[in-house]
C-alpha cells in the first residue's frame, strides 16, 4: 500500500473503530441501567432507548405492514396495503406539499435549538425540506400542477403540534422526529416506488434520495446521538417519549389520508 493510501486508512479504520466503541458504551450503559430492575425492564432496552422506541412503534404497525411485528388491525384507508390505496397525482402532492411544513419545522427547530439537546440533530443527512421543495417545483414544470389549498391543513396542525412540544416536552417532540425520519426511509421508501409506478411514469423524487447510504452511514449516526440523548433522561421521560408513539402515527397518518384517499 502506498504511503499516502496508509496514512487515508489509518484515520478511517480509527473513526470505525471509535463509531463502533461509541454504540457499544452506549448499549453496555442502557443494559446495566435496566439490570436488577425486571419489573422496569422495557422491550429492547438493553440495545439502547432507540431499540425501546422501535418496539413500541412496531406494534402499532398492521400485519400486512410488519407481519413479524404489527399488532393493529387496519381499520383507516392509509393502514390498509398501498396496493388498496387509490391514489391521484394531486393527492401525491398535496402530501408532499404537506409533509415540507413538517420537515421544515423539525429542522427549523434543530437549527435554533430551544434546548441545547437538539442542536446535535442538525446537518444529518437525514433533512427532507429541500428535496421536497425541488420536488414540488418538479410537478409544477413536468405535470403544470401547484399543491391545493386545503382548509384544516393536516400539516398546520402537526406544525402547531410540534412548536409546543419542542419548547414544553421535549421527549415527546424526539418521539415525533424519531417516527418522521426513521420510518421514511422505511415504509417511505415503499411508498414512494409505488407512487412513482402508478403516478409519475417512473419518476424518482428527491424525497426519497440521500447524499450517503442511509441505512449504514446515516442512521446508524443518528441513531447513537438519539441513544445519547436518552441517556441523559429519566425513566419516566423515557416512558413520556414512548407513550407519545400513538400520537406521532395519528398525525402522519393524517398526511398519509392525502394519498390513500
Amino acid at each position: 500500500m502506498h504511503a499516502a493510501a496508509m496514512q487515508t486508512a489509518v484515520p478511517v479504520a480509527q473513526a470505525r473503530r471509535h463509531g463502533g466503541e461509541r454504540r457499544r458504551k452506549v448499549q453496555a450503559r442502557a443494559g446495566a441501567a435496566q439490570a436488577g430492575t425486571g419489573s422496569e425492564r422495557r422491550p429492547g432496552a438493553n440495545k439502547g432507548f432507540v431499540e425501546e422506541m422501535r418496539f413500541v412503534a412496531m406494534r402499532l404497525h398492521t400485519r400486512e405492514q410488519a407481519p413479524k411485528e404489527g399488532q393493529k388491525e387496519a381499520r383507516k384507508d392509509e393502514e390498509k396495503p398501498v396496493a388498496q390505496w387509490t391514489p391521484t397525482r394531486q393527492g401525491y402532492l398535496n402530501f408532499l406539499a404537506e409533509s415540507k411544513k413538517v420537515y421544515d419545522c423539525m429542522e427549523s427547530i434543530m437549527e435554533t435549538a430551544p434546548v441545547a439537546d437538539y442542536a446535535k440533530f442538525r446537518n444529518t443527512g437525514l433533512e427532507r425540506g429541500t428535496a421536497l421543495a425541488e420536488d414540488i417545483e418538479w410537478f409544477r414544470t413536468t405535470y403544470d400542477m401547484i399543491p391545493s389549498s386545503i382548509e384544516a391543513s393536516p400539516g398546520d396542525e402537526y406544525v402547531g403540534l410540534l412548536e409546543d412540544l419542542s419548547r414544553e416536552d421535549p421527549p415527546a417532540f424526539i418521539c415525533h422526529y424519531y417516527n418522521v425520519y426513521f420510518a421514511h426511509t422505511a415504509g417511505g421508501l415503499m411508498i414512494g416506488r409505488k407512487m412513482s409506478e402508478s403516478l409519475l411514469d417512473g419518476a424518482a423524487l428527491k424525497f426519497y434520495q440521500w447524499d450517503g447510504d442511509v441505512k449504514e452511514e446515516l442512521l446508524p449516526r443518528v441513531r447513537d446521538t438519539l441513544n445519547e440523548v436518552a441517556e441523559g433522561w429519566t425513566r419516566e421521560q423515557k416512558d413520556r417519549c414512548l407513550e407519545e408513539t400513538q400520537k406521532s402515527f395519528q398525525y402522519s397518518g393524517s398526511l398519509l389520508r392525502l394519498i390513500a384517499t
